[in-house]
């Protein structure tokens, strides 16, 4: 279950029907649990929507060999919501 830090804004994609397509540890100890939506992420936008807690960081990852990210990480918790990285080309944007 993802941490009440950022539970209203996974709760606020599925509602969207923005479909999940990863849930777990992605990639070390240091995560607990991560959702991925097939969409990207209006980082600004979602953070003044949802009135994120100090705690809930921006997160962005452009990977060479081991993915592209870019969402919202819960330092305390060590959970993430996750969209895809700009660079990866157009999907659809939630804000």
């Amino acid at each position: 279950m993802m941490c009440e830090h950022l539970r209203e804004l996974e709760k606020a994609l599925k509602e969207s029907g923005i479909p999940e397509t990863y849930r777990g540890r992605p990639w070390t100890d240091n995560c607990r649990e991560w959702v991925y939506f097939d969409c990207l992420l209006d980082l600004a936008s979602l953070r003044k929507r949802f009135a994120l807690d100090d705690v809930v960081k921006d997160h962005d990852h452009r990977g060479t060999h081991d993915g592209c990210e870019r969402g919202f990480y819960c330092s305390k918790c060590h959970d993430g919501v996750m969209g895809g990285h700009p660079s990866q080309g157009a999907k659809r944007v939630f804000s």
